[in-house]
């Protein structure tokens, strides 16, 4: 029993690589499932897939549905789910499935710097060797200096980024504010975001979809997995570790991106994409090396 406090401080760890595998296949696999379905039309799909999913866990585990905070969730909704979905689907359309929707992971900057001043939570010390690690791995993958898109699609993208970032901090002050089930609250967030999905589905040109068994395995899989299971397990993980590593190590994400569609399509690394990789890689080891020596201390203090 004595190693049962250093086993919950790696727990948020072990979410974190299962987020960051799922999360990032999934820019392979939406590649693959944009074949079937327009863009707006597949994130609408998603979104309800994964708030029936929700649903579905919620009543089979016997818990209440009911909302609890309704205004913060519903705002809460509106800007991770809705919003963010919206932004990163637009920045997909204007400027293509290349660097422009990896600029979404530019979230742990902004996430850094409204951590301190709304949360109470700042970057200490060696802490800052791990920040500058990771973000600038992140730079190097995605090259900002050579970029051949237009302004408009980067502005989606950060914007994308930015709803991200607020959907984090909101995460985390409602949590505090109110006793919620978290599995129901994205349950309820995950609803409320995708009502104006459906609308921008509509409203939106685009083709028909192509109901395919294929397609039907790849939408339940981004449905259920990279909906429903990530979204809860990112509110869970934000519930035990501090904003800003939670944002900063969830940049494993592009990490697996690259890896997955480099070794799916065959293409050859760029050596700036193996050195922001090893970046990303060598900031996420320092920030689990620091959390294990404080679980230490912590431990022997007890």
């Amino acid at each position: 029993m004595s190693n049962l406090p250093g086993l919950k401080r790696w727990l948020p760890a072990l979410a974190l690589v299962v987020l960051s595998c799922t999360w990032g296949y999934t820019w392979v696999l939406v590649k693959q499932a944009l074949e079937y379905a327009s863009p707006f039309s597949l994130a609408a799909q998603r979104a309800v897939g994964g708030a029936l999913a929700l649903v579905l866990a919620v009543r089979l585990s016997g818990r209440s549905m009911a909302l609890v905070a309704p205004g913060a969730t519903v705002l809460l909704g509106l800007i991770q789910v809705a919003g963010f979905t919206i932004l990163q689907t637009s920045a997909l359309v204007e400027g293509g499935p290349g660097k422009t929707s990896v600029l979404i992971f530019t979230m742990p900057i902004w996430t850094l710097l409204m951590s301190w001043p709304l949360l109470g939570e700042r970057v200490q010390g060696r802490q800052w060797l791990a920040a500058i690690s990771t973000l600038g791995g992140l730079l190097l993958i995605i090259e900002p200096w050579n970029m051949q898109t237009s302004l408009a699609s980067k502005l989606l993208g950060l914007s994308a980024a930015l709803c991200w970032a607020v959907g984090t901090i909101l995460t985390k002050r409602l949590r505090q504010a109110h006793r919620v089930d978290l599995l129901v609250l994205t349950m309820w967030q995950m609803i409320f975001g995708s009502v104006p999905l459906l609308l921008m589905m509509e409203l939106a040109p685009g083709r028909p979809t192509v109901w395919t068994p294929d397609y039907l395995l790849m939408l339940t899989f981004l449905s259920v997995a990279s909906v429903a299971m990530c979204w809860w397990l990112w509110g869970w993980i934000l519930s035990r570790v501090p904003a800003w590593e939670a944002s900063l190590s969830v940049l494993g994400t592009p990490v697996v991106a690259i890896l997955s569609s480099r070794l799916t399509l065959g293409e050859a690394f760029k050596p700036s994409e193996v050195a922001g990789i090893v970046l990303i890689g060598g900031g996420l080891a320092l920030l689990s090396l620091f959390g294990w020596l404080a679980s230490r201390r912590s431990g022997a203090g007890g």
